[in-house]
């Protein structure tokens, strides 16, 4: 199963990030574990400047804007 963090303050560009993930990853039959960072002091942690960003498996792939659907599906691979 592939953990996802979607890091960001809980706006609409977040959410929408967090329901592609999951959206996607139902559509190729791929088990994953989607979760919201709201704590700036975590974001930060990551190294994070600007949200909505994504961690996979605690790895930073994407932060500033909302992944398009290549992307997303060959994190799912």
């Amino acid at each position: 199963m592939k953990k996802f963090k979607v890091l960001g303050s809980g706006c609409a560009k977040c959410v929408k990030t967090a329901e592609m993930l999951e959206r996607i990853a139902q559509e190729l039959n791929v088990s994953v574990e989607v979760s919201k960072e709201t704590n700036i002091e975590a974001i930060m942690g990551y190294g994070v400047m600007s949200t909505p960003a994504v961690v996979l498996d605690e790895v930073l792939v994407h932060s500033g804007s909302i992944p398009n659907r290549d992307k997303i599906e060959n994190w799912l691979k």
